[in-house]
């Protein structure tokens, strides 16, 4: 829509907006305000109201959207939605005087407005704002939606978030409850003397795991660059540097396809321990998942997608190779046994599980048992048929990081695009020395998906990845 576009030519809901828009600025009513202060949201007036020992408090500024209106004659009710909530609007004639009444009943829903008045209850016991005065903060040239069913409307509401925001609270409340479990995580490694850090974005190798990058190019370094995939590499560096114990939050982008599993871009948590190792990364991956459940007021035996579930630590512990016997009757090793597992055994999990000692040709970057070397010291936490966690005992010695890079790169020359890449840096940097150290990397979306019920990653994902519209 465009200044010189014909109002006529406009669909009527939105024509009738764009008129009573004209309107306002022929009366002199400015329709976008720069600036309004409010004395109180939704909830803070509803708040005062119930600790009046007379049934009155206030006055009152709220402001918000109006999301219904009705009734004509000399009263009207609107609905109006703030970010913490609702309350009711009473404006009275007698009250505004006829020219502002006029204009209350002229204010669509979708219009932003704030309003002034006492709090009280109707007669018949609704918390409401009686209107003393009222300003139009931002006019809405289009109607909110009415309806959200169906693939299209589930779609609609991927690619105008905005409008599921506003249309849907349960979205919202989703939302308010991914931001505290981030914080919670942050809160519980900031105890423990983790520091949070920051690592580049933009690679000149993606490392820290199997993926095809995002690939990109730096116009005055005249080189081409990746978007990082993991933020392993970097993090292990500054363990190398002598902080001991770094974490980092962010985001990674891996060149995948979509599913209810899977967006290209995903929220990481990856932190790194000196002086530790993958047993020390389980016990504190469960406190991560018990503070994500507090943080989203979930109990720990509760229920995902209408099955019970149990996060309750310990977790159960289950060798690789010992799940995949059981499901197959063969002893398997090397890459056949990791494709057996993810085939038939990862889906069928369901309460969380350390499924520990990975094939070392698919861990090129976790250190081997002593005990039998054909495995890693690596785990990764499944729980509802579902990867949430990866861990390592870092391999620290560079001559074998060396020849599994090696061997990554062989594999990458033979076509596959998803082996390691050869990082000569990160081999120079373990030349120096890397302490004992356990690391562990947490799906914040897949872990947000699980503690608040959600059964496709586009629901925890504010704007997600969508095929072209």
């Amino acid at each position: 829509m465009t200044d010189s576009e014909p109002i006529d030519d406009l669909p009527a809901a939105l024509r009738d907006r764009r008129q009573k828009l004209e309107r306002l600025i022929a009366e002199g009513v400015e329709p976008y305000v720069g600036r309004f202060r409010r004395t109180h949201t939704t909830a803070g007036a509803l708040a005062l109201l119930e600790a009046s020992p007379d049934g009155v408090a206030g006055p009152v500024t709220v402001a918000g959207r109006l999301m219904t209106r009705r009734g004509q004659g000399g009263m009207a009710f609107a609905d109006l939605q703030d970010g913490e909530g609702r309350i009711q609007l009473v404006a009275r004639r007698d009250v505004l005087g006829e020219g502002a009444h006029r204009r209350f009943l002229q204010l669509d829903p979708g219009d932003l407005i704030g309003a002034s008045g006492p709090v009280r209850r109707t007669r018949r016991g609704e918390p409401s704002v009686w209107v003393e005065c009222f300003t139009l903060l931002s006019k809405s040239l289009r109607p909110l939606p009415e309806k959200w069913h169906g693939l299209r409307d589930v779609e609609t509401r991927y690619r105008q978030r905005y409008l599921d925001l506003i249309a849907n609270p349960d979205v919202r409340s989703v939302f308010v409850v991914r931001s505290r479990v981030i914080s919670a995580i942050r809160a519980l490694l900031d105890g423990k003397g983790f520091l949070e850090v920051e690592t580049p974005v933009l690679q000149e190798v993606p490392g820290g795991g199997h993926a095809r990058p995002f690939r990109t190019y730096h116009q005055a370094l005249h080189r081409e660059l990746f978007l990082r995939i993991a933020l392993e590499l970097y993090l292990k560096r500054l363990v190398v540097g002598g902080m001991e114990r770094v974490y980092e939050i962010g985001r990674v982008f891996r060149n995948e396809g979509l599913s209810p599993k899977y967006n290209p871009e995903f929220t990481m948590l990856e932190c790194y321990q000196a002086y530790a190792d993958y047993e020390d990364m389980m016990r504190l991956t469960e406190e991560i998942v018990v503070a994500a459940a507090g943080a989203a007021g979930r109990p720990l035996v509760t229920s995902y997608q209408g099955r019970s579930i149990d996060l309750r630590p310990p977790f159960r512990r289950a060798r690789m190779v010992d799940l995949v016997r059981e499901a197959t009757g063969r002893e398997l090793a090397g890459v056949e046994l990791a494709e057996a597992y993810e085939e038939l055994v990862e889906p069928n999990l369901w309460d969380p599980t350390f499924v520990v000692d990975y094939p070392v040709e698919i861990s090129p970057l976790a250190r081997r048992r002593d005990d039998d070397p054909r495995f890693v010291e690596r785990f990764e936490l499944v729980a509802v048929g579902r990867e949430h966690a990866n861990a390592f005992t870092e391999l620290t010695d560079p001559i074998d990081q060396r020849r599994r890079f090696e061997a990554q790169a062989a594999e990458r020359a033979a076509g596959d695009e998803e082996a390691h890449p050869f990082d000569e840096d990160f081999l120079r940097a373990l030349e120096y020395g890397l302490p004992p150290t356990g690391g562990l990397g947490v799906g914040i979306d897949r872990l947000v998906m699980l503690v608040t019920d959600q059964a496709a990653i586009r629901d925890v994902i504010l704007f997600p990845q969508l095929k072209e519209e």
